[in-house]
């Protein structure tokens, strides 16, 4: 019955097409970052000179599959009964699994126009999700003719549930299926990424770049009255209300000549009671399927299912979608959030550096308003070269630290070092090969329970490969 469904809606939307070509054009679309190489390093939003003319579509998509050979281990050995069977997950050398996005959009007036992006197959949710959609204000033309032309000349306004414009490295993350703009495998190891309803404001001017924010704080969309729960030793104030999150970029982008641009941003996130967080929010997972898991074993307290498949009962709760994020670091903060990212970027001829410096603060734990504090610090270094610099080398280093509650002794840190090497077949085929390599450092060895930490003295390496199509 899906199956007759879905043919006859496509059979139907087939035939609107069809009867709307004389009235609709297709892809004659305004201001839009473009979709293959050529919306490489395109930051923010843009403007540009493209005409109206009438009701225009849009539709894109993107596919991304990687080949896996990456190893985990970690430093237990000999351990006594009842967790002597611990081990982690052994990994084989495969293909994962294969994730697509879906882009729908329309041009509806001069300067506005609405999108829609969905994820077709993620490792966090293997059905069709829709990531989020957003209307974009390029002109108010509809309100009056030319009104307040001088200020929207410079002016853009994004309203809707969409990809929040906080720092600029998720301008260079992968997203699902959509990885062209990365010219690595992975985003990351403190991914901050989210989608929240809200509107977002910019104003760049003479190379000067401002944007300021503000949404609901949250990612699933409900009415319902929040009740605290009851004060436990741990959590003595539990939040009462969800505030508002309020975002901010300021920064200085220049093409000062035909082969030198430099760019440089300051970005604010902050939600004063979150019901969310910045760095798990994301929906899609990450590219590293399976590290740093366990398989199932006799625990403490009983048996620990394996984290990296289904559970022995034939339950989902630790199943893929369950456990997606695999190789990132969720800082977990609680009650509150204030994170601010800079982000340096250079580019002279084929040469490239992007920086993320990042001061994640929040409370200690949920109902603990202590402040807590982890830093990234990410550096890639890439050389892009060729007729149209259609192949690249790079280098990316990375290192979080911080301590995962205000009563430990030590702060943890986890390092990673990625190469990679990349080839534009086209400008909507990328074939990436990269060896990664990521370690942790100062987790305890054992849980609260007594339990092994799966990242103690924690290690993940290999190669992977990537072919990412994009349109």
């Amino acid at each position: 019955m899906r199956t007759f469904i879905k043919i006859s809606t496509l059979a139907l939307a087939f035939g609107l097409t069809t009867t709307m070509q004389a009235q609709v054009t297709f892809g004659n679309m305004q201001n839009m970052i473009s979709r293959d190489k050529n919306g490489i390093n395109q930051f923010d939003v843009k403007k540009d000179n493209v005409e109206y003319k009438g009701l225009s579509v849009d539709l894109g998509a993107a596919f991304a599959l990687q080949f896996q050979a990456l190893n985990s281990f970690n430093g237990h050995e000999n351990l006594p009964a009842p967790i002597a069977n611990y081990r982690l997950n052994g990994l084989e050398n495969q293909i994962n699994l294969p994730t697509a996005n879906m882009t729908f959009g329309a041009q509806l007036a001069d300067g506005v126009r609405v999108n829609l992006d969905l994820y077709l197959a993620a490792r966090h949710h293997n059905e069709t999700w829709v990531k989020g959609g957003y209307l974009q204000i390029d002109k108010l033309d509809f309100i009056k003719k030319d009104f307040l032309a001088g200020f929207m000349k410079y002016a853009t306004i994004k309203i809707g549930q969409m990809e929040n414009n906080y720092g600029d490295a998720h301008f260079r993350r992968s997203d699902n299926g959509s990885a062209l703009v990365n010219p690595f495998i992975e985003s990351n190891i403190m991914d901050s990424f989210t989608t929240e309803p809200g509107v977002e404001v910019y104003y760049n001017r003479s190379g000067f770049v401002s944007m300021l924010g503000v949404t609901n704080s949250k990612l699933n969309q409900n009415v319902n009255e929040i009740v605290a729960s009851a004060p436990t030793a741990s959590a003595p104030n539990p939040n009462t209300t969800v505030s508002p999150t309020f975002l901010a970029k300021f920064g200085y982008d220049k093409q000062v000549d035909k082969d030198l641009r430099i760019r440089f941003t300051g970005s604010l996130y902050h939600c004063a009671n979150t019901s969310g967080n910045l760095y798990s929010s994301e929906r899609a997972g990450s590219r590293y399927y399976y590290v740093m898991s366990h398989q199932t074993y006799t625990g403490t307290t009983g048996l620990v299912y394996n984290n990296a498949t289904l559970n022995a009962d034939g339950t989902s709760t630790d199943a893929l979608a369950g456990n997606a994020t695999t190789g990132r670091f969720n800082p977990a903060f609680g009650n509150w959030a204030r994170s601010y990212m800079f982000n340096p970027f250079v580019k002279y001829k084929g040469l490239e550096f992007f920086g993320t410096f990042e001061i994640a603060t929040g409370g200690d734990k949920k109902g603990v308003d202590e402040k807590r504090t982890v830093n990234q610090y990410t550096a890639d270094l890439l050389y892009r070269f060729g007729a149209s610099e259609n192949f690249y080398l790079g280098a990316r280093y990375g290192t979080v630290s911080g301590k995962l509650a205000n009563a430990d002794t030590d702060s943890i840190t986890i390092n990673r070092i990625e190469a990679s090497a990349g080839w534009f077949m086209t400008k909507n085929i990328l074939a990436k090969l990269a060896y990664i390599n990521q370690n942790y450092k100062n987790f305890k060895q054992f849980d609260a329970k007594g339990n092994p930490n799966d990242l103690y003295q924690g290690k993940f390496d290999g190669l992977m490969f990537e072919a990412v199509i994009t349109f």
